[in-house]
Parts: structure tokens; sequence; C-alpha cells
């Protein structure tokens, strides 16, 4: 990584460097619980009626958590590049992703029940 990632230029409030670190540290966050809600599901939880409704669970949890920790990166980057750029701060895709994977697996996991 360039200097550009690692210090903020003249001006660039530390204040602001430090928050875009704490988002960065949410989604990773967010993106572990996911990882471990996948493990756990895969391995606690008895297996339902109809087959691959608990492997599809497991791996939507483990594939949002994924996709999480690499938009956190992507995200964390292209916020510093425009903040020492002076430019506006890119929009964000993070939230719509994050809310559509947790609307599936909460519909996969609902018919999962409702089908037992």
């Amino acid at each position: 990584m360039d200097e550009v990632e690692n210090e903020p230029g003249p001006g660039v409030d530390y204040r602001f460097t430090l928050a875009n670190e704490r988002t960065f540290l949410a989604w990773i966050r967010t993106s572990l619980g996911l990882l471990a809600g996948g493990v756990a599901v895969h391995t606690l939880v008895q297996p339902f009626l109809v087959t691959g409704f608990r492997r599809a669970i497991a791996v939507s949890c483990v594939a949002l958590a994924v996709v999480l920790a690499v938009g956190a990166l992507l995200r964390w980057r292209r916020v510093t590049r425009a903040m020492h750029a002076g430019r506006a701060l890119p929009e964000t895709v993070m939230v719509p992703i994050l809310a559509f994977g947790i609307a599936f697996i909460s519909l996969i996991a609902a018919i999962a029940v409702l089908v037992e």
C-alpha cells in the first residue's frame, strides 16, 4: 500500500481517517458474525426434514460474510482515496447487499421452519 493510504494528507483530519477505520472494522465484525453463524448452523442445527435447507442457510451466511469482508476492504480504500483527493465520499452498495442478504437467509430459514 502506498503512503496515501497510510497517512492522512495535510487536508485530512485524523478523526475522519479513524472513523473510516472504525467503519471498516464494523463491517468486518458483521462479516465475522455471519461466518460464525454459518458455521454454527452447519454444526449445531439438526437437519430439517427436507434436505438442503440447513446447508443453504449455512452457505448463504458464509457467502455473505465473504462478500462483506471484501466489500469492506474496497469501501475503506475508496473512502481513504476520496478523503485524500478532497472528493466527495463514494456511495456504498454494502448496506443494500447486507439487507437483501439477510432477507434472503431469513426467507430460507422461514421456509425451512414452515415446511417442518
